[in-house]
Protein backbone atom coordinates (compact mmCIF):
# COMPACT_ATOMS: atom_id res chain seq x y z
CA UNK A 1 0.00 0.00 0.00
CA UNK A 2 1.54 3.44 -0.74
CA UNK A 3 0.42 6.84 1.01
CA UNK A 4 0.76 10.27 -0.15
CA UNK A 5 0.23 12.61 2.43
CA UNK A 6 0.32 16.73 2.31
CA UNK A 7 -0.02 19.58 4.27
CA UNK A 8 0.98 20.15 8.16
CA UNK A 9 -0.63 18.78 11.26
CA UNK A 10 -2.20 22.18 13.12
CA UNK A 11 -3.49 21.31 16.33
CA UNK A 12 -5.82 24.58 16.37
CA UNK A 13 -7.82 22.79 13.47
CA UNK A 14 -10.49 20.77 13.90
CA UNK A 15 -9.84 17.31 14.02
CA UNK A 16 -12.46 16.49 11.49
CA UNK A 17 -11.88 14.44 7.89
CA UNK A 18 -13.85 13.52 5.22
CA UNK A 19 -12.69 10.33 2.97
CA UNK A 20 -13.69 9.85 -0.26
CA UNK A 21 -13.50 6.87 -2.59
CA UNK A 22 -12.35 7.84 -5.97
CA UNK A 23 -13.67 5.54 -8.57
CA UNK A 24 -17.24 6.26 -8.87
CA UNK A 25 -17.16 8.68 -6.13
CA UNK A 26 -15.26 11.25 -6.92
CA UNK A 27 -14.09 10.68 -10.68
CA UNK A 28 -16.06 9.27 -13.11
CA UNK A 29 -15.28 5.00 -12.73
CA UNK A 30 -13.09 3.65 -15.65
CA UNK A 31 -11.97 0.36 -14.38
CA UNK A 32 -8.62 -0.10 -13.62
CA UNK A 33 -8.25 3.25 -15.05
CA UNK A 34 -4.14 4.89 -14.37
CA UNK A 35 -4.53 7.22 -17.77
CA UNK A 36 -5.12 10.96 -16.25
CA UNK A 37 -5.64 12.13 -19.71
CA UNK A 38 -9.08 10.08 -19.27
CA UNK A 39 -10.26 11.28 -15.63
CA UNK A 40 -13.11 13.55 -15.39
CA UNK A 41 -14.11 14.52 -12.15
CA UNK A 42 -17.87 13.72 -11.29
CA UNK A 43 -20.53 16.32 -10.97
CA UNK A 44 -19.98 19.09 -8.51
CA UNK A 45 -17.00 17.41 -6.91
CA UNK A 46 -14.78 20.56 -7.01
CA UNK A 47 -17.57 22.55 -5.21
CA UNK A 48 -18.53 19.96 -2.75
CA UNK A 49 -14.64 19.96 -1.97
CA UNK A 50 -14.51 23.66 -1.53
CA UNK A 51 -16.87 23.81 0.51
CA UNK A 52 -15.82 20.71 3.08
CA UNK A 53 -12.31 22.35 2.97
CA UNK A 54 -13.70 25.71 3.94
CA UNK A 55 -16.27 24.07 6.68
CA UNK A 56 -12.56 22.85 8.50
CA UNK A 57 -12.88 19.22 7.15
CA UNK A 58 -9.36 17.73 6.30
CA UNK A 59 -9.41 15.89 2.69
CA UNK A 60 -8.35 12.46 1.67
CA UNK A 61 -8.84 9.59 -0.65
CA UNK A 62 -8.90 5.44 -0.11
CA UNK A 63 -9.36 3.42 -2.83
CA UNK A 64 -9.28 -0.03 -3.71
CA UNK A 65 -6.86 -0.50 -6.83
CA UNK A 66 -6.87 -4.33 -7.31
CA UNK A 67 -5.58 -3.38 -11.02
CA UNK A 68 -2.42 -3.71 -9.16
CA UNK A 69 -2.95 -7.68 -8.36
CA UNK A 70 -4.41 -8.85 -11.31
CA UNK A 71 -1.13 -7.39 -13.58
CA UNK A 72 -2.60 -4.93 -15.70
CA UNK A 73 -0.17 -2.10 -13.87
CA UNK A 74 2.20 -1.30 -10.77
CA UNK A 75 2.01 0.15 -7.57
CA UNK A 76 3.90 3.46 -9.71
CA UNK A 77 1.08 4.12 -11.89
CA UNK A 78 -1.73 4.26 -9.50
CA UNK A 79 0.67 5.80 -6.93
CA UNK A 80 1.30 8.57 -10.08
CA UNK A 81 -2.56 9.21 -9.91
CA UNK A 82 -2.77 10.36 -6.51
CA UNK A 83 -0.09 12.55 -7.21
CA UNK A 84 -1.91 13.97 -10.32
CA UNK A 85 -5.55 14.30 -8.77
CA UNK A 86 -3.40 16.16 -6.06
CA UNK A 87 -1.73 18.65 -8.28
CA UNK A 88 -5.11 18.86 -10.19
CA UNK A 89 -7.15 19.56 -7.30
CA UNK A 90 -4.49 22.14 -6.14
CA UNK A 91 -4.99 24.33 -9.05
CA UNK A 92 -8.64 24.83 -7.70
CA UNK A 93 -7.36 25.77 -4.34
CA UNK A 94 -8.36 22.36 -3.10
CA UNK A 95 -5.75 20.34 -0.78
CA UNK A 96 -6.06 16.21 -0.98
CA UNK A 97 -3.84 15.92 2.72
CA UNK A 98 -4.45 11.63 1.99
CA UNK A 99 -4.29 9.48 -0.53
CA UNK A 100 -4.29 5.71 0.00
CA UNK A 101 -4.88 3.04 -2.33
CA UNK A 102 -5.22 -0.89 -1.51
CA UNK A 103 -3.22 -2.86 -4.49
CA UNK A 104 -4.44 -6.65 -2.82
CA UNK A 105 -6.44 -9.01 -3.96
CA UNK A 106 -6.37 -13.07 -3.27
CA UNK A 107 -7.31 -14.17 -6.59
CA UNK A 108 -4.89 -11.90 -8.19
CA UNK A 109 -2.04 -13.09 -10.30
CA UNK A 110 0.80 -11.14 -8.87
CA UNK A 111 1.99 -13.44 -6.02
CA UNK A 112 2.75 -10.34 -3.90
CA UNK A 113 -0.69 -8.66 -4.13
CA UNK A 114 -2.43 -11.90 -4.24
CA UNK A 115 -3.62 -12.23 -0.53
CA UNK A 116 -6.15 -11.68 1.89
CA UNK A 117 -5.22 -7.69 3.75
CA UNK A 118 -6.86 -5.11 6.18
CA UNK A 119 -6.85 -3.19 3.58
CA UNK A 120 -9.17 -3.92 0.92
CA UNK A 121 -12.58 -2.32 1.78
CA UNK A 122 -14.95 -3.27 3.20
CA UNK A 123 -11.98 -3.89 5.84
CA UNK A 124 -11.39 -0.84 7.76
CA UNK A 125 -7.68 -0.60 7.66
CA UNK A 126 -7.12 1.50 4.86
CA UNK A 127 -9.59 4.44 6.20
CA UNK A 128 -8.01 3.76 9.78
CA UNK A 129 -4.68 4.41 8.29
CA UNK A 130 -6.45 7.71 6.25
CA UNK A 131 -7.44 8.99 9.87
CA UNK A 132 -4.59 8.74 11.14
CA UNK A 133 -2.20 9.67 8.92
CA UNK A 134 -4.87 12.84 8.98
CA UNK A 135 -4.99 13.17 12.80
CA UNK A 136 -8.31 13.05 12.13
CA UNK A 137 -11.21 11.64 15.16
CA UNK A 138 -13.49 8.94 13.57
CA UNK A 139 -16.37 10.25 15.27
CA UNK A 140 -15.86 13.71 13.76
CA UNK A 141 -15.11 11.96 10.38
CA UNK A 142 -17.01 10.77 7.63
CA UNK A 143 -16.17 8.09 4.52
CA UNK A 144 -18.10 9.14 1.02
CA UNK A 145 -18.53 6.01 -1.33
CA UNK A 146 -20.61 4.59 -4.32
CA UNK A 147 -21.38 0.85 -2.79
CA UNK A 148 -22.07 -0.64 0.13
CA UNK A 149 -18.08 -2.18 0.63
CA UNK A 150 -17.07 1.72 1.05
CA UNK A 151 -19.79 2.35 3.59
CA UNK A 152 -18.86 -0.70 5.48
CA UNK A 153 -15.17 0.49 5.83
CA UNK A 154 -16.37 3.31 6.54
CA UNK A 155 -18.25 2.81 9.47
CA UNK A 156 -16.18 -0.07 10.95
CA UNK A 157 -13.27 2.52 11.12
CA UNK A 158 -15.45 4.56 13.13
CA UNK A 159 -16.74 6.83 10.59
CA UNK A 160 -20.43 8.40 10.04
CA UNK A 161 -21.23 7.32 6.26
CA UNK A 162 -22.73 8.52 3.03
CA UNK A 163 -23.69 6.43 0.34
CA UNK A 164 -23.94 8.07 -3.13
CA UNK A 165 -26.80 6.43 -4.99
CA UNK A 166 -25.57 7.00 -8.45
CA UNK A 167 -26.56 3.28 -9.45
CA UNK A 168 -22.89 1.53 -8.76
CA UNK A 169 -24.54 -0.27 -6.24
CA UNK A 170 -25.88 -3.36 -7.72
CA UNK A 171 -25.80 -5.97 -5.39
CA UNK A 172 -27.25 -4.28 -2.26
CA UNK A 173 -25.59 -7.05 0.14
CA UNK A 174 -27.10 -6.38 3.59
CA UNK A 175 -24.87 -6.22 6.60
CA UNK A 176 -24.61 -4.98 10.37
CA UNK A 177 -22.10 -2.31 8.95
CA UNK A 178 -23.91 -1.97 5.52
CA UNK A 179 -26.30 1.17 6.63
CA UNK A 180 -25.21 4.76 5.32
CA UNK A 181 -26.01 7.57 7.88
CA UNK A 182 -26.77 9.34 4.77
CA UNK A 183 -28.05 8.26 1.12
CA UNK A 184 -27.27 11.45 -0.94
CA UNK A 185 -27.89 11.88 -5.08
CA UNK A 186 -24.80 13.17 -5.78
CA UNK A 187 -21.94 14.93 -3.94
CA UNK A 188 -23.39 18.08 -3.24
CA UNK A 189 -26.02 16.52 -1.67
CA UNK A 190 -24.00 14.91 0.21
CA UNK A 191 -21.90 17.66 1.12
CA UNK A 192 -25.30 19.54 2.54
CA UNK A 193 -25.82 16.81 4.83
CA UNK A 194 -22.59 16.04 6.51
CA UNK A 195 -22.39 20.27 7.30
CA UNK A 196 -26.06 19.67 8.20
CA UNK A 197 -25.36 17.02 10.70
CA UNK A 198 -24.67 17.52 14.62
CA UNK A 199 -21.16 18.06 15.57
CA UNK A 200 -19.80 15.20 17.52
CA UNK A 201 -18.11 16.45 20.90
CA UNK A 202 -14.10 15.92 20.82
Amino acid sequence: MAVTVRGLRHAARPRRAVLFDKDGTLVRDVPYNVDTALVELSPGAVSALRTLQAAGYRIGICTNQSGVARGYHDEAAVAQMGLYLRDFLALMDINIECYLFCPHLPAGVVDEFATECDCRKPAPGLVRRALASLDADPASSWFVGDILNDVEAGARAGCRTVLIDAGNETEWVPGPWRNPDVIAPNLLAAVDAILAAPLVAR
